[in-house]
């Protein structure tokens, strides 16, 4: 059983989760596995103290690459999931304040 500081493993902060912060008030974290949009809903509200619209999960694949110089390691990268999540308008996350 997870808890729901369990659920959450940490914000995504990249070009594109800026742009929809700043334009469609969404919010993006790295979150567990076996995290449910249920889940994470009542993570989100619980710890931020917000109104969460709605939640979209990805789940992307693992990746393989080859080292560049022997060309011979194969390295691979773990898969993760990824919670969007949309919030009402007037609500914000502090922990994203500064990326803005």
């Amino acid at each position: 059983m997870t808890t729901i500081y369990d659920v959450l493993r940490r914000p995504l902060v990249t070009e594109k989760s800026n742009y929809q912060l700043s334009e469609l008030n969404q919010y993006t974290f790295v979150v567990s596995n076996d995290a449910t949009k249920a889940m994470v809903k009542e993570a989100i509200e619980t710890i931020f103290d917000v109104s969460v619209t709605r939640v979209n999960i990805i789940r992307t694949p693992a990746k393989r690459s080859v080292r560049a110089r022997s060309r011979r390691l194969s390295i691979r990268k773990p898969g993760v999931k990824k919670a969007i999540i949309t919030l009402v308008d007037g609500d914000s996350i502090e922990v994203f304040e500064g990326v803005q």
